[in-house]
């Protein structure tokens, strides 16, 4: 049975739904699915393009590894990252960069032509582990609103999809 998840942007108002890639990606999958809900600042990419992304701690006990990896996202693309102790993050999110465990990006790719290039890093592929498959172009629409009109205030939030809510989204809950 395919599993889903619900991405919000809370100050915008915007759903989409996401399948996750459990064949593809089955470790990264049950680690996110077992870590849900996640809810934090919103970021938006400044090398990689058309990306939107919270910042987490470590959620998962065992961190899944390299999996179903990929370097040039497209759009409806949600990639998990695993950041080690040391990674550079954003000032606002400094903290989580101390902790042993590291910190998770949890990222959507509103729009095509990706590229996961960092100047100071280099390439750094993530784990591709779930598709949008309903509402992307509103996604796409408030990924760009981001963009263009900044963060501030902005929430990006993860969570399960189960049961009747999948049914208000046209999806199967078999």
């Amino acid at each position: 049975m395919a599993r889903y998840i619900e991405i919000t942007l809370t100050k915008r108002n915007v759903k989409c739904v996401a399948r996750l890639l459990d064949e593809e990606a089955p470790r990264t999958c049950e680690a996110v699915w077992q870590g849900l809900p996640q809810e934090g600042d919103v970021f938006h990419a400044k090398y990689a393009s058309n990306e939107i992304y919270i910042l987490v701690p470590t959620f998962a006990g065992t961190e899944p590894g390299p999996e179903n990896r990929t370097l040039v996202p497209s759009i409806g693309d949600i990639l998990y990252f695993h950041l080690p102790l040391g990674a550079k993050l954003p000032k606002e999110a400094a903290s989580l960069g101390s902790s042993p465990q590291g910190a998770v990006d949890l990222a959507v790719f509103y729009d095509r032509n990706n590229l996961l290039l960092s100047p100071s890093e280099g390439f750094i592929p993530g784990n591709l582990f779930a598709r949008i498959v309903r509402n992307l172009e509103a996604m796409k629409q408030a990924g760009n609103s981001v963009w263009r009109e900044g963060a501030v205030g902005e929430r990006l939030s993860y969570r399960k999809l189960e049961g009747p809510a999948l049914k208000a989204w046209g999806l199967e809950t078999d």
